[in-house]
């Protein structure tokens, strides 16, 4: 199984115009998207909420997370971003993905559009 990177543009939902284009790992098993602090912080991004992550070995630690908009291929979306540390992988994760419209297929690892399901209203009884 091989690893997917794409390059995407990140910017500052407050200030649009701007933004940095990056090399980012696909990682649909990660929740949110990584970008080095420096980068968010150049960019004007303002840390918001502080979270503890569980990583695979079973340690945690913790990292600051803002807002940022993901572009590409003509779309854009906004997203949750953690501010990565020293050592953290640059990481687009599936709730990137999904708010651009995307997927990754899991076997030829590219990505694909992602179904788009509305569901029906349905009258409330009385």
């Amino acid at each position: 199984m091989g690893l997917t990177y794409l390059r995407v543009t990140i910017a500052n939902p407050a200030r649009p115009k701007r933004s940095a284009r990056l090399k980012f790992l696909v990682d649909s098993g990660a929740y949110y998207s990584v970008v080095p602090a420096a980068v968010l912080s150049r960019l004007g991004i303002k840390r918001g909420k502080t979270k503890t992550f569980i990583l695979a070995d079973g340690s945690d630690l913790k990292r600051s997370l803002g807002q940022a908009l993901f572009r590409l291929n003509g779309d854009e979306a906004a997203s949750p971003v953690i501010f990565g540390e020293a050592g953290d992988s640059v990481l687009l994760g599936s709730i990137s993905l999904e708010a651009l419209g995307l997927m990754l297929d899991p076997l030829k690892r590219e990505l694909r559009p992602l179904p788009m399901m509305l569901a029906a209203a349905f009258p409330l009884s009385s």
